[in-house]
């Protein structure tokens, strides 16, 4: 099967971008040089689906590079880079089907030409592929040895199968694994947001009260980041420990519908749904700013706000402006979808080196015990979470102290 890409001529300008993520990212070139040896995804079909652009790109040449042929897709319809796909497309083994600015369905028949290779791992961010093999290809089921999930939003939609009994294969949470959340959740999505929403807007952030919804490790990371360039942070909850963590770090708390009020740049962040709506848009700014980081474009209620608006127009790219009957302006960026990877680049290289290494090492561990597991998510084993954070102190020439053996008894550590 052949890929679908927008325009193979666009390559050279992906292959420099893959170029340069992965001269900066040192976690994945240790474990390719083991991997290239082993190949310890010979002769298995894995699926993809992640965000196409130049750091996942070098991690599906990883998978290739160990003896996988690989299927790779979008998990977004306005993340994809075309470039990178291109490039992506020339990789021996590797088949791509993504596109920039493609619609819902062309989006869902994307997934399904993947799903017709009949993959065995599946790497999925979201949720999405998962979703549709259990709902409408479930014949692929006994050819699948299991998979790896990316995000907060799969996660909680692989719980929710596991404790109804309907996932049929295991599932590793990546999202829960330190070297995951710990720097992707909280420092790459802190940076990478604000790369987004500056480079779109072109407005300054210092001075102005900044609306964080959730106050998770990607909340955590957006807020932190705010506070570093001037903002006024504003946080709201629904978890009331969450909340006191947020005063406790210095910022306000309060819930949305007091916030509307005061907020000039809103960030949602929560992996729920109609987390801003019709009342929060009515009491709302002239001009405020508003963008999602979380992983469906669900956290806006853009319905309610094109049943209040007297037109919307495009005042620059990616900022939709729906002008109210009072004239008022609310800026919509990206569209509503991930305002990191809809208006940017995502996260930084170094970031995703490790939530990509522990992607590489949970699916090779998936490979040597899927006989073993069962049909249900798993947390990553800590032997990973030790091996990268090991090779990455090692990247940054940084070195730490051991137990000795009188300590290792004192702490009944066994070896």
């Amino acid at each position: 099967m052949n890929s679908i890409i927008k325009d193979i001529a666009l390559a050279p300008s992906g292959r420099n971008k893959i170029e340069w993520v992965k001269n900066n990212m040192p976690i994945l070139a240790e474990i390719e040089k083991e991997f290239e040896v082993t190949k310890p995804f010979a002769g298995r079909h894995m699926l993809v689906s992640v965000h196409i652009e130049a750091k996942t790109a070098r991690f599906i040449q990883l998978l290739a590079r160990s003896g996988a042929t690989v299927v790779a897709c979008g998990c977004n319809p306005l993340s994809t880079q075309d470039d990178v796909a291109a490039a992506l497309s020339e990789t021996p083994g590797v088949t791509v089907f993504a596109k920039y600015g493609i619609t819902e369905d062309e989006y869902n028949d994307f997934i399904d030409k993947a799903l017709e290779t009949n993959p065995q791992i599946i790497v999925d961010d979201g949720g999405d592929i998962v979703s549709r093999i259990h709902n409408a290809h479930s014949r692929l089921i006994p050819n699948i040895i299991g998979g790896c999930e990316e995000t907060t939003t799969g996660i909680i939609r692989l719980k929710a199968m596991t404790e109804s009994g309907e996932l049929k294969f295991p599932m590793f949470s990546v999202n829960d694994a330190y070297c995951k959340y710990l720097f992707d959740n909280r420092y790459g999505t802190g940076q990478s947001v604000w790369n987004g929403i500056n480079r779109t807007t072109n407005l300054i952030v210092a001075g102005k009260y900044t609306v964080i919804a959730g106050y998770g490790w990607c909340g955590k990371g957006c807020a932190m980041r705010a506070k570093a360039l001037g903002a006024k942070v504003i946080v709201c909850e629904i978890d009331p420990i969450k909340a006191i963590e947020a005063i406790m770090d210095g910022y306000e708390v309060m819930p949305m519908a007091e916030a509307a009020k005061l907020g000039d740049i809103f960030v949602t962040v929560t992996g729920c749904e109609n987390v801003i709506t019709k009342d929060h848009f009515k009491s709302m700014k002239n001009g405020v700013i508003l963008s999602n980081a979380g992983h469906f474009d669900v956290e806006i209620n853009l319905r309610d706000l094109s049943s209040l608006a007297v037109e919307k127009k495009i005042s620059r790219e990616n900022i939709t402006t729906y002008i109210l009957d009072d004239g008022r302006r609310i800026n919509v960026l990206a569209e509503g979808r991930l305002v990191n990877l809809a208006a940017g680049d995502g996260h930084p290289a170094e970031i995703m080196d490790m939530s990509f290494a522990v992607q590489a090492l949970s699916a090779q561990y998936l490979v040597e015990n899927h006989k073993n597991l069962e049909n249900k998510l798993y947390s990553v084993p800590e032997s990973i979470d030790k091996k990268i954070a090991g090779i990455k102190l090692g990247s940054m020439g940084v070195a730490i102290d051991k137990l000795t053996p009188e300590q290792k008894a004192y702490l009944n550590i066994k070896d």
